[in-house]
């Protein structure tokens, strides 16, 4: 969802240094970490989405210690074993698909484990957002691009989210390049009907193939997961760094699980409690505001494509792909059409790392040729599994379920105050209409319990809004605001000095920065 998914780190040398990842309308993952999971992939290191590595069978298991804790919902897993996934820890756990009946059906999550350097304080699980990103490759990831000091310290330590890569995956029969393939902007009624269309055969499809896991791939039992890796390693606490939909899940942990929380770092803040088309609205609007960020960026850049004309570049590319057919895209496999230009578009905005690129797509686009918004569109919806998006989204926030016309209706209103991004970014969740699984959704927390927690928002993010990491942070018990100035969807671990030192020497030494600090 919006929330979810995004963020990518210019830090490593230039292999890495690919294009941000986004958070469009759906995923949220870290811009770091879309880019160092391209690098991780030129580099021929195993994806999160193929799970256990199967070569690791042969390879000697290490067991933590003898000791290990009761989670919360009374299971007991038994201690981890931990393989070698070449160059990492990777253990496969079974734990309970309805944590209301704890002795009854299991179901198996898949976690990755850098280990500590040096001298351990203990485990720092990490997600990247989404809901749909692949914990245990950002586990693989990070290492590389975070502080020394923190990875000498902690293991690093990544659970895949049920429905998420090696944890009972998710796949239903729909693809998503024919997903949004449909126009996410309402003309009349047939684009009305071919948008519902597509999304019930996808609806009809998970709800078919999945009908005992969909019910339990919300954000709560994610949270109670990661509490079972904890106890199966043997350690009363756990420290946790969530980026995007990752601080969702750091929240709801939190809440349950206050006194086992030792440090948190919650990254590009989803905000808890509005109902689902609120916070697509105020998404809307944070890309909104990138796009005059990147429009002002272009002012001024001689290296822009579209230097001094950039807002009407990507108006008139809106306009040409409406037209039948869309713009031709001789290097892709399919023209650009209204779902891949604003997915495209979107995408491009998660980070100042994407621009150069969108710049040279939209020139290339008004001339005639769609491929460089295709290829943006693509790399988009490489990021994560939108199965398990929408499965979460669907199940934790409020929506009109079964009114169509409520969610169109939203959608006209959203484009009047977000003209670019408004519309399309609330019909993306015309599947919660008809999805199987009913609401329940998250409530917002306070957190009474837990040790300080550093609550990171940007100013310039538009997948998750500075405004809701202010309202989260104060909402907190124990919340600490730190604002970044800068662009972007999340900021730990992209070479930022003030931000990766402040969280290093919190994590490490339990220094907590003063409340309302500002990173320029």
């Amino acid at each position: 969802m919006h929330t979810e998914y995004g963020r990518v780190n210019p830090v490593p040398p230039d292999p890495w240094i690919a294009p941000r990842p986004p958070t469009l309308h759906r995923m949220t993952i870290p811009g770091s970490f879309v880019v160092a999971a391209a690098g991780l992939a030129l580099l021929g290191a195993a994806c999160a989405s193929e799970g256990p590595d199967t070569t690791a069978s042969t390879a000697s298991s290490t067991t933590s210690e003898d000791t290990t804790t009761t989670t919360g919902e009374g299971f007991t897993p038994e201690p981890i074993e931990w393989d070698d996934c070449g160059g990492v820890d990777c253990a496969t756990l079974e734990v309970p698909l309805d944590y209301a009946d704890p002795g009854g059906e299991k179901i198996e999550i898949y976690a990755v484990r850098s280990p500590a350097t040096g001298d351990r304080k203990g485990a720092l699980f990490v997600n990247p957002g989404g809901p749909g990103g692949g914990a245990a490759e950002l586990a693989e990831v990070l290492p590389l691009i975070l502080p020394s000091d923190i990875t000498e310290h902690f293991d690093i330590v990544g659970v895949d989210p049920r429905g998420v890569g090696g944890s009972s995956p998710i796949d239903c029969g729909v693809d998503a390049k024919d997903l949004y393939a449909a126009d996410p902007t309402m003309e009349d009624e047939a684009d009305e009907e071919a948008l519902l269309e597509i999304s019930q055969q996808y609806v009809d499809d998970c709800a078919e193939t999945y009908p005992d896991l969909l019910p339990h791939v919300g954000t709560r039992e994610v949270a109670q997961d990661m509490d079972v890796v904890r106890a199966a390693m043997g350690d009363e606490q756990l420290s946790f760094l969530g980026f995007s939909y990752g601080t969702a899940i750091g929240q709801v942990y939190a809440d349950l699980f206050p006194e086992r929380v030792r440090s948190m770092v919650l990254d590009g803040v989803v905000e808890l409690g509005p109902s689902g088309l609120e916070l697509a609205d105020d998404q809307a609007a944070g890309f909104e505001t990138a796009l005059s960020r990147f429009v002002e960026h272009c002012e001024g850049d001689d290296g822009c494509a579209v230097k001094g004309e950039a807002l009407q570049a990507v108006e008139d590319v809106l306009a040409m792909v409406e037209a039948p057919g869309g713009i031709p895209a001789p290097d892709a496999d399919r023209p650009a059409g209204p779902g891949e230009a604003n997915l495209g578009i979107g995408y491009a905005l998660y980070s100042e790392a994407l621009w150069g690129r969108l710049g040279d797509a939209l020139a290339d686009a008004r001339d005639g040729d769609g491929s460089g918004i295709v290829d943006l569109a693509d790399d988009y919806l490489g990021v994560g599994a939108f199965e398990v998006y929408f499965a979460v989204n669907c199940i934790d926030s409020a929506w009109p379920s079964g009114d169509a016309d409520a969610f169109f209706a939203a959608a006209k209103d959203a484009a009047e105050r977000s003209p670019h991004f408004g519309e399309a970014l609330v019909t993306d969740y015309i599947r919660c209409v008809d999805w199987p699984v009913p609401p329940t959704p998250l409530e917002p927390t306070t957190a009474p319990g837990t040790p300080p927690i550093l609550v990171i928002s940007t100013t310039g993010d538009p997948a998750t809004p500075y405004a809701a990491g202010v309202a989260v942070a104060d909402r907190l018990e124990n919340g600490i605001l730190v604002t970044n100035e800068g662009d972007g969807h999340t900021v730990v671990a992209d070479g930022k000095p003030c931000i990766d030192d402040l969280v290093a020497a919190y994590l490490v030494d339990d220094v907590v920065p003063e409340d309302g600090i500002t990173c320029s």
